[in-house]
C-alpha cells in the first residue's frame, strides 16, 4: 500500500480550479496525483491527509505538452489529475483557505 503523501504529489492552482472553491455549495479541490492511483486510492489519501469526508473524485489522465528550446523539440511527461468534492457537512481544506 502506498502513503498518501505518494498518491496526492500537489495542488494544481488555476483560474479554473480556484473557481470550484468559490462557491460554498461546490467545494471542489483539484489535485496532481499518481499515473497509477485509482479513485479508490484517492479518496482515501485526502480523507487522511486533510482529515475531511470525500463526497466524488473525477480523475483524468493529462497529456504532456510538446515544447521546443531553438531547434530541439521535447515534451513534458503525461501527468493525472483529480477533481476531489467534499462533503456538505465537511469542512474546507486550510492549505486552500486564503487563496480565493
Amino acid at each position: 500500500m502506498k502513503a498518501p503523501q505518494d498518491i496526492i504529489l500537489k495542488p494544481v492552482i488555476t483560474e479554473r480550479s480556484m473557481d470550484g472553491l468559490a462557491l460554498e455549495e461546490n467545494k471542489k479541490y483539484t489535485f496532481k496525483v499518481a499515473k497509477d492511483a485509482n479513485k479508490i486510492e484517492i479518496k482515501q489519501a485526502v480523507e487522511k491527509l486533510f482529515d475531511v469526508k470525500v463526497a466524488k473524485v473525477n480523475t483524468m489522465n493529462c497529456r504532456g505538452r510538446v515544447r521546443r528550446v531553438g531547434r530541439f523539440v521535447g515534451k513534458t511527461p503525461d501527468w493525472k489529475k483529480a477533481i476531489v468534492t467534499l462533503q456538505n457537512g465537511s469542512k474546507p481544506i486550510e492549505f486552500f483557505e486564503g487563496m480565493y
